[in-house]
């Protein structure tokens, strides 16, 4: 699919989120886990949660989605039994069901096997080979080359004290999982703080995990089935929080945005760089704070984004540097070497992209360098298959001069869905669709 972008003269409106796509996931697996019933509404339709919802049906879940209303489902509990699988496990895009998924597997009395898309079957995997090994299981790259498909032999899991070489919510959530089906305790330090939702709904599902700074320890055990409503994601909000900051006439609030303490470093870097954000109508839903954020036309200033500062702002480290173009002075963004292993390698995707729009930016070892002010132009650009890069660029090109025309758009539909139809929206000017 090539999507047209038009430059807008205005960006005015209310925009309400997809589900926040980490929770989702989490909803799903861990009320798969779970005894009893529950229902999960605002739940993400991007493909990647729709993989979980997949891959937990092959192993005996019975998660059902309501026809009228597909952002709804129910979930009947496992109760920690599942079976096994027919066929090989199918990730899709999504190294969060993959990774998840994994922790399940290892647990299990049966052989089973998993991978993804030719995107996901590149990406690193001994990051949860390794500790998963040390925890008992039978797991090992199919290839030999430590990425997907991953296989699973019967075994059974000791608890473990692993202090992580790596900040990741997804293989601290992966030791999370399988810490439940272990004997004893599992104990995980982390490198730097992650986004913590797999914390939280555990310990509202009953499961017996401790957090002590960067420290998690689960304990082995059952978890209760919990319904509840998914705030709007945050990575999808950070989207429009920029479109509004670096557009020349905007005004724009996004409703009930998850404003967990562990996705909100976009919210606090961006107003740092002079974005004006107001938080408003603040409450807690589910044990997750949610928020409405109104942004608006604002001058922005380049800063540096490295170090511990990273891990939170991973997913969106490329519409950052959308809104660096658009700063005074220079953005210097280091560390970010995670970048790499992403659906593309996003620090070479992101400059690229922009390069093409004339920005002025320059590719690191493990970042780049953005000199804002240079005024972008549009152009023919590529998402890379890479739904972060297709929004981040499709933003830039909002305020540029001239048409954008962005080849593989449809891969928007790994998180968000309805974006194209969100941002055509805006004052009723379309764009097009080819």
């Amino acid at each position: 699919m090539l999507k047209t972008i038009e430059p807008k003269k205005m960006l005015r409106g209310i925009i309400t989120l997809p589900g926040d796509k980490s929770i989702s996931h989490r909803s799903a697996i861990f009320n798969a886990i779970s005894k009893g019933y529950s229902k999960v509404t605002n739940f993400s339709q991007g493909e990647d949660c729709l993989s979980t919802v997949n891959c937990l049906n092959q192993l005996g879940a019975k998660i059902y989605r309501d026809e009228m209303n597909p952002t709804t489902i129910e979930i009947e509990g496992s109760n920690s039994t599942f079976v096994k699988p027919s066929q090989n496990l199918d990730a899709g895009n999504s190294g969060t069901t993959l990774r998840l998924i994994s922790g399940i597997l290892a647990a299990q009395p049966f052989y089973s096997s998993i991978s993804g898309d030719y995107s996901l079957n590149r990406r690193p995997m001994e990051r949860i080979i390794k500790p998963l090994t040390l925890m008992g299981a039978k797991v090992k790259s199919k290839l030999e080359n430590g990425c997907p498909p991953l296989e699973f032999h019967s075994g059974n899991l000791n608890g473990i004290e692993y202090r992580m070489p790596v900040a990741s919510a997804q293989v601290k959530s992966c030791l999370m999982i399988a810490g439940l089906f272990a004997r004893e305790k599992t104990i995980i330090t982390e490198l730097a703080p992650t986004r913590d939702h797999s914390e939280r709904m555990m310990i509202n599902m009953g499961g017996e995990v401790v957090v002590n700074d960067q420290t998690i320890e689960i304990t082995p055990g059952k978890l209760t089935s919990l319904s509840l409503d998914i705030p709007g994601d945050m990575s999808a909000a950070a989207f429009w929080l920029v479109a509004g900051a670096i557009h020349r006439d905007a005004a724009i609030t996004v409703q009930n945005v998850g404003m967990n303490p562990s996705r909100t470093a976009i919210v606090n870097l961006l107003k740092e760089m002079g974005a004006k954000i107001i938080i408003t109508n603040l409450k807690e839903v589910g044990g997750e704070p949610v928020a409405d954020l109104a942004v608006e036309t604002s001058e922005l200033h380049g800063l540096e984004i490295k170090g511990n500062m990273i891990p939170g702002l991973i997913d969106e480290l490329p519409i950052i540097a959308v809104a660096a173009c658009f700063a005074k002075g220079k953005t210097i963004i280091d560390d970010a070497q995670e970048l790499r292993a992403k659906e593309s390698d996003r620090i070479t995707s992101i400059v690229q992209e922009l390069g093409r729009l004339n920005a002025k930016i320059e590719e690191t070892t493990n970042g780049m360098i953005i000199e804002g002010g240079n005024k972008l132009a549009g152009a023919s650009c590529n998402s890379h298959g890479d739904h972060r890069i297709a929004m981040a660029i499709a933003i830039a090109a909002l305020n540029s001069d001239g048409n954008t025309n962005i080849s593989n758009a449809e891969c928007v539909s790994i998180s968000y869905p309805k974006f194209w139809e969100t941002l055509d929206s805006f004052n009723n000017e379309k764009t097009k669709n080819r």
